[in-house]
């Protein structure tokens, strides 16, 4: 999942970001208004969640803020504990015991916040729509194991069918899902939010049906003030395990991070899910026993555009030598206050596979990183770029690695900001991206194959660098279709090490939570993903 969060360091230089480390901080008396936050219900939570990309259809999102908001909504077969382990929500079971055919066999009693009931034909007729081409959803890509996807999907023209011929409704609360090919990891994938079941409603019109979503989640949707605020209120009659604790959220719209710290500090916000670099030497000590300090999976990074000027044919040594360009020891520990662990992977702890590569290419070498520029054909023009959304908190991080490459290789380098999270995706999707992009992916199942094949697949609808490799893309197969869950995990460290050598991005460093929560609200947790576990919050 493309992520929107990250931390932001003060403005200027790498010595003006220590001098703002050096700052103190203010005394635990803050967060003492919650209760009197302005438009706020009775019962209900708020955290800063942003304007969601697109329309809210769990197909079509596949960045963290709208995705914030379709896990209130909906609920998929299932879903990971803090430490990934799988836990069944609408699934009583999924089986297999070939990797090729699941069956699956939903609890009883779900119904829509409509009251239809939730129903084997719900989930398959979902992700028939979801992976038809006709249907345009970004999301397709993740039924492509299914049996069939190729009829419902293709390049160009009208699709062959409108089912797909490995998905079958066996009873009222049971399905059969047929693969292509065996896939081991298949039923983590399951966990994935585009997994989710639709009412019959959304067929009506699905357009209109993405601004006020029928869901079978924990929350039901209220209201939706554009780049201001998304409401919902707690399901009293939800049967998930993650029922609500509090009566409602609302998702709120901040220009800055910083901003939305100030109205934390003044209870005009129950949670914050990432404090700027600006607050973060003095944050702790403003909120005491109230900040949330926690490593999660997912990992920064900056990606090449293979179609841009700059990258295009460039020569994956070069790639390497502005990898080498990069403090990360530094940056994460001044500019970025020791909020992140530099990168050693592909892949964040906390899943599967993860490995330390043990490669020099992920260290600071500055003599090296020249050399390896300078002698495998250096960078169009000397110039590059990095893309970048302005009101994510990245600004002076990205100055500091520009500034590190620039004095490492004599290669200029500077940042590119987009307005907000969804213009800088809108870029990304219309391959706009002049060199690099920031990029952030956020697990979304807890396995390492998530962090590569949906990433750098020739097919992966997320590879917005659109990287293509045949060695990479052949990789990747074997590790899909492994014998054992074990195999594959050992397929896809196998192919991490071939991506070294392909360079398709340039991990920087692995995030952490950094946030904290007022006093108005209490049990604020953080889960795997680094989202908190907005169900379990209560309202003092």
């Amino acid at each position: 999942m493309r992520g929107a969060k990250s931390a932001k360091w003060a403005a200027g230089a790498i010595a003006v970001a220590m001098a703002v480390t050096a700052c103190g901080g203010s005394k635990d008396d803050t967060g003492s208004k919650g209760g009197t936050e302005k438009g706020k219900p009775a019962g209900y939570v708020s955290i800063d969640v942003g304007e969601p990309q697109k329309p809210l259809n769990p197909a079509d999102t596949n960045e963290s803020l709208g995705s914030y908001v379709i896990q209130s909504l909906f609920t998929q077969l299932l879903d990971f504990d803090a430490k990934g382990a799988i836990v069944y929500t609408n699934a009583e079971s999924v089986k297999s015991t070939d990797s090729k055919t699941w069956t699956v066999k939903l609890k009883k009693g779900w119904k829509f916040h409509n009251g239809e009931a939730v129903t084997a034909e719900s989930y398959v007729n979902a992700w028939n729509w979801y992976a038809n081409s006709k249907n345009k959803m970004q999301n397709a890509v993740w039924f492509s194991d299914i049996k069939g996807y190729g009829d419902v999907n293709v390049a160009k023209g009208e699709p062959k069918a409108d089912k797909m011929s490995g998905l079958k409704v066996v009873d009222e609360t049971t399905f059969t899902i047929e693969l292509s090919k065996p896939v081991p990891y298949f039923e983590y994938k399951l966990g994935y939010a585009t997994f989710a079941p639709l009412p019959k409603v959304f067929y009506n019109d699905p357009k209109a049906f993405a601004q006020a979503p029928v869901g079978n989640g924990p929350y039901i949707f209220e209201k939706w003030n554009h780049k201001k605020l998304i409401q919902v209120k707690a399901n009293e009659s939800y049967l998930g395990p993650n029922k609500a604790k509090n009566k409602g959220v609302l998702f709120k719209n901040y220009a800055t991070v910083e901003a939305a710290y100030q109205d934390l500090l003044s209870g005009n916000l129950d949670m914050i899910r990432q404090v700027g670099p600006k607050d973060l030497p003095k944050y702790k000590q403003d909120l005491g026993d109230r900040a949330i300090d926690q490593e999660y999976a997912a990992i920064q990074s900056l990606v090449p555009a293979m179609y841009s000027p700059t990258f295009k044919g460039i020569n994956p040594k070069v790639m390497q030598g502005l990898s080498m360009a990069i403090d990360r020891e530094t940056i994460t520990k001044t500019v970025l206050n020791g909020s992140r662990k530099p990168a050693t992977s592909f892949t964040p702890s906390g899943v599967q596979g993860n490995q330390d590569l043990g490669t020099d290419i992920f260290k600071y070498d500055p003599k090296k990183a020249k050399e390896l520029v300078t002698k495998n054909g250096g960078v169009p023009g000397n110039k590059l770029t990095i893309q970048y959304n302005a009101d994510g908190g990245h600004k002076e991080w990205i100055t500091a690695v520009c500034e590190s490459i620039r004095n490492a290789t004599g290669v200029d380098c500077v940042g590119d900001a987009k307005p907000d999270f969804q213009t800088d995706l809108e870029a990304r999707d219309a391959d706009k991206v002049k060199a690099f992009y920031r990029g952030g992916w956020v697990a979304d199942y807890p396995i390492n194959a998530n962090f590569m094949r949906e990433l750098y697949d020739t097919t992966a609808e997320s590879n917005n660098g659109r990287f293509s490799d045949k060695d990479i893309d052949a990789a990747f197969r074997k590790g899909d279709n492994a014998k054992s869950l074990e195999d594959s995990v050992k397929a896809y460290q196998d192919a991490e090490k071939l991506l070294l050598e392909k360079m398709p991005a340039i991990p920087l460093w692995q995030y952490r939570t950094n946030g904290g929560h007022s006093k108005a609200v209490d049990n604020v947790t953080v889960d795997f993903h680094g989202d908190y576990n907005v169900t379990d919050v209560t309202v003092k």
